[in-house]
């Protein structure tokens, strides 16, 4: 199985745990890994589906994309520290249009990002800060598929969406399949292999402390 393939399967396997499916059927997730529809190839899914995360100035003089992963340690510290004053200081001010990319290491990355993006562009990047604050709590020890689930769902609740909402959105396949080829097709652009990546008008940079990242944004708005 190519790696194409393989995240289409974790995608889909990660939606037999997920949701109303979880409390309505005893199957295991192994019932889940073949399908058909893990077959297609990228350019048969419909990525339009699954919106770009922009926060800020559409015509800012610097576009800033970060590529993160909800189950990254240093993406929640990044986003606990640095990401506040960069959203006061720069965002908010009209300095930098900041694109959010999702990055998909494993099912739980994936769900959390389905829990967020079940919000809409409203409740989004909340959903995304209380994922990244209670990252500890949520993924706990990492080992209870079912117990990170009913993390990620009172995450969801506590941002106003109701059982309903979020038994729709973590079963929804078609979504799951479109986020994965999105994300293939959005790390492949920068060749991004670790987060937090940031791509400052289309140069790739590592992680960084604010006073860095301050600094290196000062000199291209300085010219």
């Amino acid at each position: 199985m190519n790696r194409r393939n393989f995240l289409m399967t974790t995608a889909l396997a990660a939606l037999g745990v997920g949701g109303a499916y979880l409390y309505t059927s005893p199957a295991p997730v192994t019932d889940f890994l073949v399908t058909p529809a893990i077959a297609q190839d990228t350019a048969d899914i419909d990525m339009s589906m699954v919106k770009d995360l922009v926060m800020g100035d559409e015509n800012a003089p610097i576009e800033l994309i970060e590529y993160a992963s909800y189950t990254c340690p240093h993406c929640a510290n990044f986003h606990t520290t640095v990401f506040k004053q960069l959203k006061e200081n720069y965002i908010d001010t009209g300095k930098v249009k900041f694109v959010y990319r999702e990055v998909y290491f494993d099912k739980y990355g994936l769900w959390a990002a389905m829990v967020a993006r079940c919000g809409g562009d409203l409740r989004y990047f909340g959903i995304n800060a209380m994922l990244y604050e209670q990252q500890s709590e949520w993924i706990g020890g990492g080992q209870d598929a079912m117990e990170i689930v009913e993390n990620l769902r009172t995450i969801g609740k506590k941002a106003g969406l109701s059982d309903a909402d979020l038994d729709a959105c973590m079963n929804d396949g078609a979504m799951a399949q479109a986020m994965v080829a999105k994300f293939e097709a959005e790390v492949a652009e920068y060749d991004v292999s670790g987060t937090p990546t940031l791509i400052i008008n289309g140069e790739k940079n590592s992680n960084m402390s604010y006073a860095d990242l301050s600094e290196k944004l000062d000199n291209i708005l300085n010219g």
